[in-house]
């Protein structure tokens, strides 16, 4: 039976916060509010993915997170920095990937209210604009030049490690620990370990085995390419790629793993990177042939991947099949009734389907469009930076972490702190695709040691006045 409730988010019925969760909170909130801006992206990412999203306030018909609550203090943090810094408040200016996922949030909620036409929804995508608006601008103010960057990634490694070392004892024992001693709303559930064909899916502070497997996997090529950047951040970028493989083994999930292994996939063709053009139109051509010999559509494939044992890959298929063929119900803004296509095909596991069942058409190609602009950005950087080696492979690295969320999202819709680091990648992108190429610091030079040993915590940089070149103007805006 589909759960009412979740079509307006869910939600708590009264206030469940810890003192201790709150108290953190709280100090890492000030961090991020009144901090340089190199400790506020440390704290911001690392509370934002450890403290888990069950606590949360109760304010009215509000409600509020752990994650809204820092939110909240990086709203003040950006109302700040416009009021106050001469710098420009998004480095690089606007871009098409801001574009996108702007009109993304927008249509997704408008489209929403528009369908519904109930309070509860008004509220609901409130909240939806509130959260995604507050996480993605706000790093993409944080994440000014190629060491925000490396610190961010360096950041990721730091909290994998914390989340392998969680799910560990947790397959060890049968007991999550983080919901066992500090309680939530999802205690009851989570304080034990799930179990699926007597083997445990452990889910450490995450609100679900495969997004927490799912936010090792993703992170997996950022942590190759921080070894291909810099020695000096290696021992780094080995403690990152150990917890993001032991991640999604911990999380025993077919998403999981199809999400790494389409990222090692796009590591493994970095001999090919000149050949990419054709490599792609080959496998466009290969899907339409299969679908013309195949009995079943070309999508059917989808059933067949069973990485885990006791998969739900039909069900994958079945949500891909059934928006497919229910295309007149959705394109304008999405309808209530997919839950009726099928057994279980109110669990939307699929974001590309997610989408396009709940918002329409415009919202979906948003979605896509912000995908493309990412590789284009990255595909442009790497072409240019072919004199920079590292700063060539690093770029391949980002490349491969984005296709290895684009693979997941075919699993799973990123909804609880896992979207962090969607936003954080996506504000990421247009930063490497263009530092790789000018300084954004005085000494800065492409390729340096000195530019990829990056300390966690740091002085205010101070940056000189450097024009963008015509390069940089063609990739933000054409």
């Amino acid at each position: 039976m589909e759960p009412q409730n979740l079509h307006f988010g869910g939600g708590l019925a009264e206030t469940i916060a810890n003192p201790i969760v709150l108290v953190i909170t709280l100090i890492l909130g000030l961090v991020i509010c009144l901090g340089s801006p190199r400790k506020a992206l440390v704290a911001f990412l690392a509370g934002a993915i450890l403290i888990p999203q069950d606590h949360g306030l109760l304010l009215g018909a509000l409600h509020f997170s752990m994650l809204r609550v820092l939110v909240l203090f990086g709203f003040g943090r950006m109302a700040r920095t416009a009021a106050n810094s001469s710098r420009r408040f998004l480095p690089g200016g606007w871009n098409k990937i801001d574009s996108a996922l702007v009109t993304l949030i927008v249509f997704i909620a408008l489209n929403a209210v528009l369908l519904w036409r109930q309070w509860g929804m008004v509220i609901f995508q409130s909240s939806v604009l509130y959260e995604a608006f507050g996480i993605y601008f706000l790093l993409r103010m944080l994440i000014r030049d190629q060491e925000d960057v490396i610190r961010a990634i360096r950041v990721f490694a730091c909290v994998a490690a914390v989340v392998a070392i969680l799910m560990i004892f947790e397959q060890a024992t049968g007991k999550n620990p983080v919901y066992s001693l500090l309680g939530g709303a999802r205690a009851d559930t989570y304080g034990s370990a799930m179990e699926r064909d007597g083997r445990f899916r452990a889910a450490a502070v995450f609100g679900h085995p495969i997004l927490a497997g799912t936010f090792g996997a993703v992170l997996m090529p950022l942590f190759v390419g921080l070894w291909w950047r810099s020695k000096n951040n290696r021992k780094l970028a080995v403690l990152g790629i150990l917890a993001s493989l032991v991640i999604p083994l911990a999380a025993n999930s077919s998403t999981c793993l199809f999400g790494i292994i389409g990222g090692l996939v796009a590591l493994c063709l970095w001999p090919l990177r000149n050949w990419m053009r054709p490599i792609r139109w080959g496998i466009v051509v290969t899907l339409v042939g299969l679908h013309l010999v195949m009995k079943a559509p070309v999508w059917h494939l989808i059933s067949r991947i069973d990485l885990s044992g006791g998969s739900s890959s039909y069900h994958r298929y079945q949500l891909v099949n059934q928006c497919i063929l229910h295309f007149s119900d959705w394109w304008l803004i999405g309808t209530k009734s997919y839950a009726d296509w099928g057994w279980d095909m109110w669990d939307l596991a699929n974001w590309y389907v997610g989408t396009a069942d709940t918002a329409g058409l415009i919202p979906l190609l948003a979605f896509l469009a912000i995908i493309v602009f990412g590789f284009k950005y990255l595909g442009r950087e790497r072409k240019a930076a072919t004199r920079d080696r590292r700063q060539e492979l690093f770029i391949w690295a980002m490349g491969a972490a984005l296709f290895a969320n684009a693979v997941a999202f075919f699993g799973i819709a990123y909804w609880d702190q896992t979207i962090v680091v969607w936003y954080a990648l996506l504000a990421m992108i247009p930063i490497a695709a263009t530092s790789g190429r000018r300084a954004s610091t005085p000494g800065w030079v492409a390729g340096s040691e000195s530019a990829s040993l990056v300390p966690l915590f740091g002085d205010e940089p101070q940056f000189s006045e450097v024009a963008p070149d015509a390069s940089d103007a063609r990739l933000l805006f054409d």
